[in-house]
C-alpha cells in the first residue's frame, strides 16, 4: 500500500506499506528515490500490524519502485497496478 501526504516542508511524503509478515523477512523498498540502491530503505514494524518506509520527494515526482525481500526475492506492490519497464509507478499530486 502506498500513502502519499504532504509535510511542513513542502515536500510530498510517500510511505510505502506491507503486512508485517507477508513476505517474511527484512524488506526493503528500491527505486529511483534512492538510486536503486539495495538496504537504504528497509520497512520497519509499525504497530498497526504493518511494516514500513517512507521518502520524501518534490511534488510531482514520478516514483518508479520494486521491493527486496531476503535472499534476494524482488516483487511489485501487491495494490498498485501502474508498471513502466516493469516496475512499480506512483507519481506524487
Amino acid at each position: 500500500m502506498i500513502k502519499i501526504s504532504k509535510n511542513r516542508a513542502g515536500t510530498q511524503r510517500v510511505t510505502f506499506s506491507l503486512p508485517a509478515a507477508a513476505p517474511p523477512g527484512r524488506v526493503s523498498v528500491v527505486g529511483s528515490f534512492n538510486d536503486w540502491t539495495p538496504g537504504r530503505h528497509h520497512l520497519t514494524p509499525r504497530s498497526n500490524g504493518r511494516r514500513s518506509a517512507s521518502v520524501d520527494v518534490a511534488p510531482g515526482t514520478v516514483l518508479q519502485f520494486r521491493y527486496l525481500g531476503e535472499d534476494g526475492h524482488w516483487f511489485d506492490d501487491p495494490d498498485l497496478l501502474d508498471r513502466a519497464d516493469g516496475n512499480c509507478v506512483c507519481a506524487t499530486p
